[in-house]
């Protein structure tokens, strides 16, 4: 399970410093977007190593199949 973190440092001129982490790939800006509305402008945005991965999936498909001998 990913622990999903948004972490804010505000600085005494105003500027906030908006961290993201345990999200993979672009649905951040998704989670982010209102906050940063409220907070004004955005003057420059970094995209980590998550922002550009992509989630895996992984299944498996088991086929059985039983023979029986007569001897």
């Amino acid at each position: 399970m990913n622990v999903e973190t948004l972490e804010f440092i505000i600085y005494p001129d105003g500027r906030v410093k908006e961290t993201v982490t345990g999200i993979v790939g672009a649905s951040c800006q998704e989670v982010t977007a209102a906050i940063e509305e409220q907070l004004g402008v955005v003057v420059s945005q970094q995209s980590t190593a998550e922002y550009y991965a992509q989630e895996v999936t992984q299944s498996t498909k088991v086929n059985n199949q039983n023979t029986f001998s007569g001897w």
